[in-house]
């Protein structure tokens, strides 16, 4: 038996979208407030400035002045607040004790209309920022990605860091934000999705009130990508780490694809846990790795596939070896029923679960709908998932595992190529 989460949806008078779930059981609420923009609409000169506005609306208001003023206003009602950076979406959110929405509201909302840009602020979160991207340069496990998207994207914008590079974030000028503000941040571009303790007939006029100013404007478009390689690519850096950090990738389906769940069955056969494939060959039978995992990720127009693991740098090249000959295993052998029935057990409950916070359930529906995307429930999308047979895992597997798509990103205490470029085929 499931139990549908019902959202209903409305236009606010100035044309953005809200969604609001009403869960009665709960005793908190959520806000989430999703701005279609992100680093792939950035110019290259101004690379991370999506990510530095988002920063910047927490510094402080007309009517609060500072960033403390900010903090204490949620914090003082044991609420919790942050925001988030990607590629397509912005993210604000707040939540809070049913009873303190309207101050919730409140305080989103202000940051969201009035933040000051002041210039000291400014200067002093460009410091923050640069140093946050300094911390990535000096952190492997986070650089091996940094290079895998420099290598499969450059120089398209989803190729750069969502926060930019140090260059380009000395470059961006308060009034480069202000404009960027300005062409984004418009009621067309806004999507507002409440989950929790409330009811829709007492928030909807709250939320014409807080967010009416807004005016609407064309939404922006950006630039699409089409993967054109032909041969396969790799990137070793030289660091003197005590591990090794490989991280292979290859390139996938859009979010909208009918084989995307395919591929979300893929990514958790072979690295979703500890009875995942890669788990047990690479750390379980042969002790080569702690870490191991899969990743994969689905935009508008493209997505990829990737696994990663975290090695002695001698077992290096036996790792990533291991790694392409459990995906081509995927594509030659069909993976056994029982197995992939676990797989899609595995993805229904971690779904299901995320379901009982009224966080996670604001940002499901909201986030649908800020992508413009048909709203999919949790029902329809395991209904997905349970549809995935046998003959489509390997289906799937055989077309996205090919030679002249793979790319590698390698971090450690190497100083030759060759060892990891003769093992990228199948």
């Amino acid at each position: 038996m499931t139990h549908q989460l019902t959202y209903q949806k409305f236009t606010l008078d100035n044309g953005i979208r809200a969604l609001i779930t009403e869960l009665p059981h709960t005793r908190s609420v959520t806000l989430t407030l999703y701005v279609a923009t992100g680093a792939r609409y950035e110019a290259a000169r101004v690379g991370g400035i999506s990510h530095f506005i988002e920063h910047m609306l927490f510094k402080g208001t007309q009517r609060r002045p500072t960033a403390h003023d900010i903090a204490v206003a949620i914090e003082s009602i044991g609420g919790f607040f942050n925001a988030s950076t990607g590629h397509e979406l912005t993210n604000y959110w707040v939540k809070v004790a049913y009873q303190h929405f309207a101050l919730g509201l409140d305080v989103l909302s202000d940051m969201l209309r009035a933040s000051r840009f002041d210039p000291a602020e400014v200067e002093k979160e460009r410091r923050v920022i640069i140093e946050e991207l300094r911390q990535t340069l000096d952190t492997p496990d986070e650089l091996v990605f940094f290079d895998l998207d420099a290598l499969m994207w450059l120089p398209h914008p989803l190729g750069r860091d969502v926060a930019g590079s140090p260059e380009t974030v000395n470059a961006i000028t308060r009034a480069d934000m202000l404009e960027y503000l300005a062409r984004h941040y418009h009621a067309q571009n806004l999507v507002v999705s409440v989950g929790g303790y409330t009811r829709a007939n007492e928030i909807v006029p709250q939320l014409n009130a807080a967010l009416g100013a807004l005016r609407p404007r064309a939404p922006k478009k950006f630039s699409r990508f089409a993967p054109t390689q032909r041969a396969a690519r790799w990137h070793v850096r030289y660091k003197k780490t005590e591990q090794a950090h490989v991280a292979v990738a290859t390139w996938a389906y859009d979010r909208n694809h009918p084989d995307r769940y395919a591929v979300t069955l893929l990514n958790t056969i072979l690295g979703d846990g500890m009875s995942s494939r890669l788990f047990q060959e690479i750390r379980e039978k042969r002790g080569l790795a702690y870490t191991v995992s899969s990743f994969g990720s689905a935009l508008e127009d493209c997505g990829y596939f990737g696994s990663y693991a975290a090695v002695e740098p001698k077992n290096a090249a036996a790792t990533l070896r291991v790694i392409l000959d459990e995906w081509a295993r995927l594509a030659t052998d069909p993976v056994p029923t029982e197995e992939l029935a676990k797989a899609k057990e595995l993805i229904k409950g971690g779904l299901l679960l995320s379901m009982e916070d009224t966080h996670s359930i604001a940002g499901w529906y909201g986030r649908q709908e800020a992508l413009r995307q048909p709203i999919m429930t949790v029902d329809d999308v395991t209904a997905q998932i349970d549809a995935v047979t046998v003959a489509d895992i390997q289906r799937v597997a055989r077309a996205l595992f090919r030679d002249d798509g793979l790319n590698l990103a390698v971090v450690g205490p190497f100083k030759a190529e060759d060892q990891f470029a003769r093992l990228l085929h199948f």
